[in-house]
């Protein structure tokens, strides 16, 4: 059953149906959104089987009652090359590893039309649209938009299957710098939740959730400043914000994080304009050659003073104590 307005469905599964995967099933009666589309619309919590959520690889059973809306079709974006300086750490005719600055979107997508790394990278890289997707030609992973540091980007099918498959192996190392507030306990510690969308803000993901992904993050505390720490983070699992979300999670928000850190910047030397989360080191095999990489992208210059200047304020709050007790 169809309203009128097109966006409501529903469908009872028939025996020619029976066994289908969720996403590849909705793919093939709405093939006017792709597969990844639907996959997304499923975790979103816009399908459902008689009436409950399920994961995409959900196989379907004669007699189920399959309803999904779609509240709008996806913006169909023109991808354009620009010109936009990226910092290219290496290339060769496999992949790009690249240092994505802080505050640029990785792919085009509403209210993001241009400006963003794809379209960087189709400007450097005439032959890479396509590759492993029309909208996210080369991207193999991501980084928020706020979030800086090392990326690697497939410049042909082949790598692009290949590392797509090394970062759900985990067989990729990815390890993080971040500035968190307080003083996290134990020094060394592992993170384990489940990671989904958060039920009072679908734009937020959260740890407190009954049913999500399994994400797990390691840290070590490298410096303490009073009331901020500077952390080594690496994280086993991929999850949409996870290091923000776990290190929120155990109280130790990321530093500048609008969506899940608090606003404490007059205790800091100068406000953030942004969450203090670096991506510092990448290593993962060669796609072609199965050689051992690993790339490393230097603090950016607004962490770098940031912890300039909180090293020089936790010195001279030791001064001054040590000039009271003597």
């Amino acid at each position: 059953m169809m309203t009128e307005d097109g966006i409501a469905h529903e469908h009872v599964i028939a025996p020619d149906e029976a066994g289908e995967r969720l996403d590849v099933w909705l793919t093939r009666v709405q093939p006017e959104h792709s597969r990844s589309r639907w996959q997304q619309l499923i975790r979103e919590g816009g399908v459902r089987v008689n009436n409950l959520p399920r994961k995409p690889n959900h196989r379907l059973c004669l007699g189920d009652r399959v309803s999904w809306s779609v509240s709008a079709a996806p913006l169909e974006i023109p991808l354009v090359p620009q010109e936009i300086p990226v910092p290219i750490l290496y290339e060769d005719r496999d992949v790009i590893v690249l240092d994505k600055p802080p505050g640029l979107v990785v792919h085009p997508a509403p209210g993001h039309t241009d400006g963003t790394l794809v379209n960087a990278l189709l400007h450097h890289c005439h032959d890479l649209a396509g590759i492993g997707g029309e909208r996210r030609p080369g991207v193999v992973h991501r980084l928020d938009r706020d979030t800086s540091g090392v990326m690697v980007v497939a410049k042909n099918e082949a790598a692009m299957v290949d590392l797509t498959r090394q970062f759900r192996a985990r067989i990729v190392r990815k390890e993080y710098r971040a500035l968190v507030w307080g003083i996290p306990e134990p020094p060394v510690g592992r993170i384990e939740t489940l990671i989904g969308r958060s039920p009072g803000n679908r734009k937020k993901m959260s740890a407190r959730v009954e049913s999500g992904r399994r994400a797990v993050t390691h840290y070590e505390r490298m410096e303490s400043y009073g009331k901020v720490s500077l952390l080594s983070l690496r994280i086993e699992t991929g999850r949409t914000h996870q290091i923000r979300v776990h290190m929120a999670h155990i109280g130790h928000p990321v530093v500048g994080d609008p969506m899940y850190g608090r606003g404490r910047h007059e205790e800091l030397p100068a406000p953030p304009v942004r969450q203090m989360l670096h991506a510092v080191t990448l290593a993962f095999d060669h796609p072609r050659t199965g050689q051992r990489l690993e790339f490393t992208a230097p603090l950016p210059p607004d962490m770098r003073a940031m912890i300039v200047a909180l090293r020089e304020v936790a010195q001279s709050n030791r001064d001054c104590r040590e000039d009271t007790v003597g």
